[in-house]
């Protein structure tokens, strides 16, 4: 299995390119500056903006950890389209790092987390265009996994692997809480990509 991880150089996109390898998977980072990899992988150097369909062509499995920059959140949108234009037609997987805000708040599914936003929080313009990004892919055609993680996710938070898998609707934990770390979240978007499981899915998790 190959697979390829955009955005192997953030929080979490780092901490996956590692548990994948560590794995054993064929795992090959797509990043804009290769300089700043902790993993020694195969490197696509390019913009996010400048791939093109022969560059995704090998890869069985393409994990979307892009974070766009502060002011330019549209473009988590913008990436989302461009990457299901380039993989259109193709079995190739595509599995996001979301986020919360595109989660149903209750089992209803008429409302989101992004419906509760104050719009001039300032965190809103992301969880807006993230939570337009999973709808736009949960539309498509596409063999896609959108995975949200929790209301807080710790990029310092240990390993704990006691964590659980929910669907497309916030869940809190026995505490109340929707924390999960970093680690543990990595660990279970390795399961999911070496295991095969919840294509077609909007899945979040929490720690336990």
């Amino acid at each position: 299995m190959k697979v390829a991880v955009i955005g192997a150089t953030g929080q979490a996109g780092s901490l996956i390119t590692q548990k994948l390898v560590a794995a054993g998977a064929d795992v090959t980072a797509l990043v804009r500056n290769a300089s700043r990899l902790k993993v020694d992988v195969p490197v696509i150097e390019k913009d996010i903006f400048a791939l093109t369909q022969a560059d995704l062509a090998p890869f069985d499995v393409i994990i979307e950890a892009f974070r766009a920059p502060e002011g330019q959140e549209i473009q988590h949108l913008q990436a989302m389209r461009h990457l299901m234009s380039l993989l259109e037609g193709s079995p190739t997987r595509l599995i996001a790092v979301g986020g919360t805000s595109s989660l149903y708040i209750d089992a209803t599914r008429t409302k989101r987390q992004i419906d509760l936003v104050d719009v001039t929080a300032p965190f809103y313009p992301v969880a807006k265009y993230m939570s337009d990004a999973a709808l736009e892919l949960k539309a498509s055609d596409l063999n896609y996994t959108y995975f949200s993680p929790a209301a807080y996710f710790d990029p310092a938070g240990p390993e704990t692997g006691a964590y659980s898998l929910a669907t497309d609707i916030f869940t809190l934990n026995r505490s109340g809480k929707s924390y999960i770390s970093m680690a543990d979240f990595a660990s279970a978007m390795r399961d999911i990509v070496l295991n095969g499981t919840h294509q077609r899915e909007h899945i979040s998790i929490y720690q336990n």
